[in-house]
Order: structure tokens, then C-alpha cells, then sequence
């Protein structure tokens, strides 16, 4: 279970805290949260997020539901690190479109002190680990993963599944290109969406 730490008073070294899961699962919201609780309590915040995540703002990190807060958008992993000085809490959204680098560049900032909250997709549409997610998660002392729920079922959901034909690892979308499946929901639309696709082929 989670215990939300604020302040390190016992060490020197800050700590990672990753929030992952499939889209629509509130992982930016809690992102958010915990970010406006440091804010809250006057400490210096600085949140960033990859250029590449234009969907709902340039600038903001957006959640589903509209929650919004500041942040600088930067091109790759290594900008953070020369952009988050003076600060006690770094926040990182959509993790997963970062290059590698993110993980060394978390646990650097963790190790001058910072508590470093990264948020991203743990999973890719096809139900495979995204980018650096799993060294993250591998690293952070905290890991809270969170679900969706099942648009077909009912039940948790922790599958991204893209609803067009498209084997581009990055598509931008909501929920009129993805939706949150559980697993069996999951595998069945991909079943049923390869047989789509044979038959079109077929066809043409």
C-alpha cells in the first residue's frame, strides 16, 4: 500500500513515486493531486511533460476529467535534469514517451533530495511494457498502478486498446481512438479486429 511521504526528514536523498496504468485510469489526476497537495504546502514544484503531448494543451498537463497544472514541456529526459534546480518536488507526465534517459535522470534527481512523481501508460495498445516504464517502476520506491473500468464489461481495466488499424507505437488520442478493455474484453477485440483486417485484405 501507498503511504504518501511529503517531506524527507531522515535522509538526504529524495525518493521516485511512479503512477501507471491504462489510459483513462486516472493517472494524471493523481499526478495532479499529489503535486497540488506540495503546492499546497509551499514547497517548490516543477512539473514537465514531452513535447510530443499536444492533446489538450502546449504548455499544461491535462487530465481526462480537465484538471490542469503547469509545466514545461521539454524535447528528451536529459532537459529535466538541467531545468529542475532549487525545487523539492519534480512531477513527470506521460513518462512512458521519454527516452531511456529518464530513468537515470529520476533516480539523479532523487539522489540531490527531490521527490521525483513520474505518471505514464505501463502498457502499449498491443499489451506490451512501454519505453522505460518498467525500469521506473523498477527503481522508484513507490509504484501505484490504477485501473479503468471495462467498457464492455464492467470490470477493472488495465489494457489500452486502439480501436483503428494502426501499428504506429505513438497515436495521439481519446476515446474516440482507444478504449480501456480488461483482459479477456481485451483479447477478444484484438481476436475479433485481426479477423476485420483478413477480411478486408481478402476482399481488396
Amino acid at each position: 500500500m501507498f503511504l504518501e511521504n511529503t517531506v524527507n526528514h531522515t535522509e538526504q536523498f529524495g525518493w521516485i513515486e511512479v503512477i501507471c496504468g491504462s489510459m483513462f485510469s486516472g493517472k494524471t489526476e493523481e499526478l495532479i493531486r499529489r503535486l497540488r497537495r506540495a503546492q499546497f504546502a509551499k514547497q517548490r514544484v516543477e512539473i514537465f511533460k514531452p513535447t510530443i503531448d499536444t492533446r489538450y494543451d502546449n504548455d499544461e498537463v491535462v487530465s481526462h476529467n480537465d484538471s490542469r497544472i503547469r509545466s514545461t514541456p521539454v524535447p528528451v529526459a536529459s532537459n529535466i535534469r538541467l531545468l529542475a534546480n532549487d525545487v523539492d518536488v519534480v512531477g513527470i507526465d506521460e513518462a512512458q514517451f521519454f527516452d531511456d534517459e529518464i530513468v537515470a535522470v529520476c533516480n539523479d534527481l532523487a539522489n540531490r533530495g527531490i521527490r521525483v512523481i513520474v505518471a505514464g501508460l505501463d502498457m502499449d495498445f498491443k499489451g506490451n511494457p512501454f519505453g522505460p516504464m518498467p525500469a521506473l517502476m523498477a527503481t522508484a520506491e513507490y509504484v501505484t498502478k490504477v485501473h479503468a473500468v471495462c467498457t464492455h464489461t464492467g470490470n477493472l481495466a488495465h489494457y489500452s486498446f486502439r480501436k483503428s488499424v494502426n501499428d504506429k507505437l505513438v497515436v495521439l488520442g481519446e476515446t474516440q481512438e482507444y478504449e480501456p478493455l480488461s483482459r479477456a474484453a481485451y483479447f477478444k477485440a484484438v481476436r475479433e479486429q485481426q479477423i476485420a483486417k483478413k477480411d478486408t485484405t481478402s476482399d481488396e
